[in-house]
């Protein structure tokens, strides 16, 4: 899915406007979120660094993946050190790379897993255990035959 987002300031300059589209139908974009924020904030969070401002910018409602998010925070960073007016514009149209990077995030690990799970599986038990008849049960809980009572005499 293509997706573009755009940054500006309100008519004041006292928050930072962020808007995301997507493409819904085919060369269509269609407003999807628009999310307000503090001037302040973002220009602390400019002045520590892309992972602070990666914080800020994320939402409930507008969670952008990390590639995402860090084009965003770089478009940012730069949009305040150049003390820009205009509206910037923000094109991704990165599929392939999004889901890798999902893919990559949800199979992490599964080398060590597959292995873990392989040892388990061995058939390295005791093939003994399975000539007795008789099963143990070493319990403190003890039922007497005499005491059983049958369910329909007590009716």
């Amino acid at each position: 899915m293509k997706q573009q987002y755009t940054i500006l300031k309100n008519h004041d300059n006292s928050r930072l406007i962020i808007r995301e589209f997507g493409e819904l139908d085919k060369d269509s974009l269609s407003l999807l979120c628009e999310e307000s924020y503090d001037d302040a904030a973002v220009s602390n969070a400019v002045a520590a660094g892309r992972e602070k401002v990666i914080a800020v910018l994320r939402t409930k409602n507008m969670y952008p993946p990390r590639g995402h998010a860090e084009k965003i925070a770089d478009m940012v960073m730069d949009f305040y050190t150049a003390s820009k007016s205009e509206p910037v514009d923000i094109a991704i149209d990165e599929p392939a790379a999004s889901s890798k990077e999902i893919l990559t995030e949800a199979f992490m690990g599964i080398e060590e897993d597959a292995e873990v799970i392989d040892d388990l599986l061995e058939d390295d038990f005791d093939g003994d255990s399975d000539d007795s008849d008789e099963i143990k049960i070493d319990s403190s809980i003890k039922i007497a035959d005499d005491d059983a009572v049958d369910v329909e005499d007590e009716l």
